[in-house]
């Protein structure tokens, strides 16, 4: 069995990060969607609650498997029974920080490939940034999200507006 890791925070998953997960089952037999427990981000959501929408949003796919991991990702790749790193690519802008990182992985083990995927044209715009700051400001998230993820973001943003300002 060929398996994949396709790391990121997810914060929130986006129908972008679904996309690709659909297509690396074309080319894998199992795609581990890793959440990543990165200390030096503070996301919106708990890694208990993108796990969780992450996991709805792919309900029903045969071959993906959802955890949270810490530390190196080549290692986890490796503890996986893995080959590969599944990485998008938006925009060039993207290119030159995952082209670091794709070589620092295969430096610290030849044994892991990454294979870059890009999204279709109506999601290369996309990341979970944008997602966060159309929802803090009441947009229509219709067409690029699951509709439990804009459920969870409003509700998440409405909570906020009730706390006081410091």
């Amino acid at each position: 069995m060929r398996k994949a890791v396709y790391p990121g925070t997810f914060d929130p998953v986006t129908n972008g990060h679904l996309d690709l997960i659909q297509r690396g089952l074309k080319i894998f037999d199992q795609v581990v969607v890793a959440v990543a427990l990165n200390p030096k981000k503070e996301p919106l959501f708990s890694t208990a609650e993108r796990l969780q929408m992450l996991r709805e949003a792919v309900q029903g796919l045969q071959g993906v498997k959802v955890e949270a991991f810490h530390g190196l990702l080549v290692d986890y790749v490796l503890s996986q029974g893995a080959v590969a790193i599944i990485r998008g690519l938006r925009a060039v802008s993207d290119f030159e920080y995952e082209l670091q990182m794709a070589l620092m992985n295969r430096r610290l083990s030849a044994q892991v490939e990454t294979v870059f995927m890009m999204p279709p044209e109506e999601y290369s715009f996309l990341s979970s940034s944008i997602i966060k700051e159309v929802a803090s400001f009441g947009g229509s998230l219709r067409g690029l999200v699951p509709p439990h993820v804009e459920q969870a973001l409003r509700r998440k943003f409405s909570l906020r507006k009730e706390e006081p300002e410091p």
